[in-house]
Order: structure tokens, then C-alpha cells, then sequence
């Protein structure tokens, strides 16, 4: 999770008010805002919402909804957001957010596509289309090689609902596999075993021999690097799919840890 840091307070009012530009930048921003329990696109549309309720749509709105998009709200995501918000804070501040949100989501093409716009909120390429293990994978996933020379790095992303097949990573000695998440949200899930949730900066380590299979959540695209980790008679075995029934069950299921 990149970290927030912020100086508006000490550059605007350090002279004049330093008690509260150390609680703007360090307190307010440097504690709340890095606090990892939510992430920074849901922080992002909390705040958004919070200011259009309150009707300021000065320039702390504008910046907050410029964070609000480079911390992934798209503008399809504002557009409902802001309409959503408009029946419960008032019309009129709908209108007056509606100008500010078209001025920051302006260059946005309308041919730009959900990968090109999910892309820009991870820090590693997304890579070309993974066609040569797309007979193990339902839907489509893409690849980049992160690194070639130590270790083996690379970074997988699934479209939505996009998973892999259940599998297994053979070894004598050594050998499995590390998952770090990247970017959106995803499944991980061991054979008879509940499935849990993947999300930026979370790391899933498979030892080898181990049933399993990972992917992205249903309304979100998901990334990860995969570290294969060295052993020794190393084979991949790709078994069966994770059927579409199977998949919402676990979607739907609130008992699941995601």
C-alpha cells in the first residue's frame, strides 16, 4: 500500500498555526489516511462523499476527488457515486460536484478500456494476454516477467471473475510458491479449505504439493506477483476448473473471509 504524505498544513500555516498543521499533516493524513484497514479508494470515496454532504465544493473537493482518482475511482464509479449521494445530501450539491468531477475526469477518453484504466492504479505492467496457459484459466488473464535472473518474478492479472484452474506445484524437496498482492481483489483458496481474500500488499505463501487455485473477485480485476520458489523434480499439475457454481457459492458466501 503506498504511503500518503502531505506538508499542505506546515507550507500554508506552519508560521501561523503550527498545532494544526502538524495535526493536518501527520495526524490527519500521516496517521489516518495510511492506516491500513481500509484501502485508499474507499478512504478516497468517503471523504468525497463526506465533503459533498457538508456542500464544500471549494478546492478541497477538487483535490479530494483528483485523490479520489489516482486512488482507482473511475469516472463511471464518481458519476454513480455522486448521483447515489444526490438523494441523500441534496440536488443542488450534486450539480455543483458534477462541474468540479467533470474538470478532473476530463481527459479520460470514453474509448479508454477498464484494463487501461485498472492499469494505471498498479505499479507493474499488466503484460500481454496469457494465451499459453489460457486452457487453464476461465476468462482472461495476462502476464509480465518482473524479473528472469535470482528469482523467477512475475506479475499475473485476472480480469473479473477470471480464476485458474485448481493445481498443484509438485516438488521432492523445496519448491511452492509465493503470492503478493498488487493491485484489486482476489481469491486464494487451499483444498478443503476456506478461501481467503487477496488484496494489495497481502502475501499467500503455497508450499508445494498443496491443492489450490486464485484469481480475481467477481466485480474487481486482481493482480499478483508469483514467486516460484526453487526445488528440486519441480512440476506443475493443472487439474480441474472451479465451476461457475462453485465460484458464487464462494462469492456469496458470508461466512468466507472475503
Amino acid at each position: 500500500m503506498k504511503k500518503i504524505t502531505q506538508t499542505a498544513g506546515r507550507t500554508q500555516l506552519g508560521d501561523f498555526a503550527p498545532d494544526f498543521a502538524h495535526y493536518n499533516d501527520d495526524i490527519l493524513f500521516g496517521e489516518n489516511w495510511n492506516n491500513q484497514d481500509i484501502d485508499l479508494k474507499t478512504r478516497s470515496i468517503i471523504t468525497v462523499v463526506s465533503l459533498i454532504s457538508m456542500g464544500i465544493v471549494d478546492n478541497s473537493l477538487i483535490y479530494h476527488l483528483q485523490n479520489a482518482k489516482n486512488n482507482g475511482v473511475t469516472k463511471k464509479e464518481i458519476a454513480s457515486i455522486i448521483t447515489h449521494n444526490a438523494f441523500y445530501s441534496g440536488w443542488p450539491k450534486a450539480w455543483a460536484t458534477f462541474n468540479l468531477a467533470k474538470q478532473v475526469w476530463s481527459e479520460e477518453l470514453s474509448d479508454v478500456s477498464d484494463k487501461e484504466q485498472y492499469e494505471k492504479t498498479i505499479m507493474f505492467p499488466i503484460g500481454e494476454e496469457n494465451t499459453a496457459y489460457s486452457k487453464y484459466f476461465k476468462g482472461k488473464s495476462y502476464l509480465a516477467s518482473i524479473s528472469n535472473e535470482q528469482v523467477k518474478i512475475y506479475n499475473v492479472t485476472f480480469e473479473p471473475k477470471c480464476r485458474n484452474n485448481w493445481h498443484i506445484h509438485k516438488a521432492k524437496t523445496g519448491g511452492g510458491q509465493m503470492l503478493i498482492g498488487v493491485g484489486g481483489k482476489g481469491i486464494y483458496q487451499e483444498w478443503g479449505k476456506e478461501p481467503v481474500e487477496i488484496t494489495e500488499g497481502i502475501v499467500i505463501n503455497i508450499p508445494a504439493n498443496v491443492k489450490h487455485w486464485h484469481g480475481a473477485q467477481k466485480n474487481s480485476w486482481f493482480s499478483h506477483l508469483a514467486v516460484e520458489i526453487d526445488g528440486t523434480q519441480t512440476q506443475n499439475v493443472w487439474l480441474e476448473e472451479v465451476s461457475d457454481d462453485e465460484y458464487e457459492k464462494i462469492q456469496n458466501n458470508t461466512k468466507a473471509r472475503i
